[in-house]
């Protein structure tokens, strides 16, 4: 298992741990902070990162499923940081899995994958919607063109398929963009950028996509295919953001800037983080993907997954919510949770 030390990966660890029907074998940084995975003793740690071949192969000896979580995901970064981490490692990584007789890969991929970069609203879409023709980022762009290896190599000695949840959220989530939105919300940085119209997504909550990472590794129908992972409920972007805020106790984002000044903000940000010493260390203060993924709505099908995986969700939002409040109270509030990624 890749990404382990972070938010899915973790809770996918302790998920597989818990059931105790598999061994788990996981990829951590020697820096990795492994505090949230509780109980290590019960895993066996392989020390190295996607970008070392030695360690990924070793990752894979002996192993029967590989979960693959991590990757690059936020904008900081340059087009050969991002295909590093997101594309060769995959390649690594499945080349690996070959060596050693793995038989099943479940990749985590993205909804960001197929959003356009002059593209709209995608309403209940199913895995038929085709991959764009310009990606919006490099995130979005490298996320694409792993999922497509993946499912090329799929075959009867190593069945493969995709998983494409959108905004992982729940209990336990240190750095996801929901707790970024808040944490932008809470300190009275975030604007409205709604437009004033609805902007309808589909979510995921932690433990669904977990469940569906289990299904999907016993599944016999799955080769070959991706599938969209969400939540039972459609979110209406703007008004979650606004109940949330005030079950922490702030007033929800007001403020609604120009749209001109919205682009035009874009526009100077995208032509500065051209420069690789910028973009290397910097995530920019707006992009055009952050302003898509806030005011266009992405709704998803998730037949193909029920049909499937038998996927069904086992946490609702109310539920969900509850956890996560209960959560973040105890790890000393939203202040002290957002704190590190100020």
């Amino acid at each position: 298992m890749t990404g382990a030390s972070g938010f899915l990966g973790g809770a996918l660890a302790r998920r597989l741990v818990a059931d105790g029907e598999m061994d788990v074998s996981v990829l951590v940084r020697r820096s990795s902070n492994l505090t949230d995975l509780g109980d290590t003793s019960k895993l066996t740690l392989v020390y190295g990162d996607l970008t070392d071949r030695d360690s990924l192969f070793e990752a894979t000896r002996g192993v029967d499923v590989v979960f693959h979580s991590a990757a690059r995901v936020d904008e900081r970064g340059v087009r050969e940081q991002f295909w590093k981490e997101n594309v060769q490692a995959t390649v690594d990584l499945l080349e690996a899995s070959h060596r050693n007789g793995v038989s099943r890969f479940v990749f985590i991929s993205s909804p960001s994958a197929l959003m356009e970069y002059d593209g709209g609203d995608q309403i209940d879409v199913d895995e038929s919607v085709p991959y764009p023709s310009r990606y919006l980022n490099l995130y979005s762009e490298t996320k694409a063109a792993a999922e497509r290896l993946v499912l090329e190599a799929n075959g009867p000695d190593l069945i493969t398929c995709a998983l494409r949840p959108r905004a992982i959220w729940g209990a336990g989530d240190r750095s996801g963009p929901i707790v970024r939105l808040l944490a932008k919300a809470s300190e009275g940085s975030l604007p409205d950028i709604s437009g004033g119209k609805d902007v309808y997504a589909s979510l995921c909550h932690v433990d669904n996509i977990v469940d569906a990472c289990v299904r999907a590794a016993g599944s016999d129908q799955v080769g070959g295919r991706p599938y969209y992972i969400a939540d039972a409920e459609t979110t209406n972007v703007w008004e979650f953001v606004g109940v949330v805020s005030r079950m922490f106790g702030f007033a929800p984002p007001s403020r609604r800037p120009n749209p001109r000044v919205l682009a035009a903000v874009v526009t100077v940000a995208e032509a500065i983080w051209r420069v690789p010493y910028i973009a290397k260390r910097w995530s920019p203060p707006l992009s055009r993907y952050v302003i898509a993924l806030m005011t266009r709505s992405a709704t998803f099908d998730t037949g193909a997954a029920r049909r499937d995986l038998g996927y069904r969700p086992v946490v609702d939002r109310d539920k969900g919510l509850a956890a996560f409040k209960d959560w973040v109270d105890e790890q000393g509030g939203l202040e002290a949770l957002a704190a590190p990624l100020r």
